[in-house]
């Protein structure tokens, strides 16, 4: 039997003080979630906030024609259910899980009380949410000006970045349906990169075989995402770091790699 995961993994959690994380300890519970399970729909209350260890998450907005597209990713580097503590508990979105794992989930009131103490945990969640805001403008910005090829490194990356592998369990169709496009010009953008040796692609398996290929293919919405959050985060102090450093999360902080490596782009 698999031991459960440690809650330690997540980095909001991870970054808690002892006081704080000993009173939520108590109401967190770890919980495996399935690929295509919907935590939350639109318009419907929520009664809990998730806290991805390992599972991937995909922020969702259906449209009455049945299209679809991802506003948002989370990972391990945050958390599922902003309205909680931000709004009333509901949302137009849905929250569907992309690639099956597991979260750390409290109930809400749990959460808000927590919240309201104007502790870490508020400051914490204030700054993950203004990062969360900007991954979904310029989300919104990259589905409207740059090419399919270009989304699709930037999805690639970003959900690379919370795993601990090469490996993404993901099929085309579904691709399609987070970036709002047609599956043709996924398969058209999917097979540019696997014939340029980034990527290879069987039966809704990908593997990435060449990240700085994939780098330098992305727009610069991939750059603004992670640099946003590490800007906003660089000063968090782990309470706990033994369970973070495994989770080996590339989104937190920013990839000093990345932006090295983008500036000697522009400068050549």
């Amino acid at each position: 039997m698999s031991a459960l995961p440690d809650p330690n993994q997540n980095h909001l959690i991870a970054a808690l003080p002892a006081e704080e994380f000993e009173r939520l300890a108590a109401h967190l519970e770890c919980v495996p979630l399935p690929l295509g399970m919907f935590l939350y729909e639109p318009d419907e209350q929520l009664r809990y906030a998730y806290f991805p260890t390992s599972a991937i998450v995909s922020l969702h907005h259906v449209m009455e024609s049945g299209a679809s597209a991802e506003s948002a990713g989370v990972g391990n580097e945050g958390m599922v259910g902003v309205s909680l503590f931000m709004g009333d508990g509901t949302t137009s979105s849905s929250a569907v899980v992309q690639t099956a794992g597991h979260a750390c989930r409290l109930e809400g009131r749990f959460l808000k009380e927590e919240f309201d103490r104007r502790g870490s945990l508020h400051s914490l969640l204030l700054r993950y949410t203004q990062a969360l805001m900007t991954q979904m403008s310029q989300t919104a910005a990259c589905n409207r000006h740059h090419s399919v090829e270009q989304q699709l490194c930037r999805w690639l990356l970003l959900t690379l970045d919370r795993l601990p592998s090469n490996e993404l369990v993901m099929t085309q169709e579904l691709i399609a349906s987070m970036l709002g496009v047609r599956r043709e010009g996924i398969t058209e953008a999917a097979g540019r990169l696997q014939q340029a040796g980034f990527i290879s692609y069987r039966r809704g398996h990908i593997t990435v075989l060449d990240r700085d290929g994939l780098e330098t293919g992305v727009c610069e919405c991939y750059a603004v995402v992670k640099k946003e959050l590490g800007r906003l985060l660089c000063d968090v102090q782990y309470r706990q770091t033994t369970a973070v450093a495994a989770t080996d999360n590339k989104f937190w902080p920013t990839s000093p790699r990345l932006i090295e490596k983008k500036k000697k782009n522009h400068s050549g």
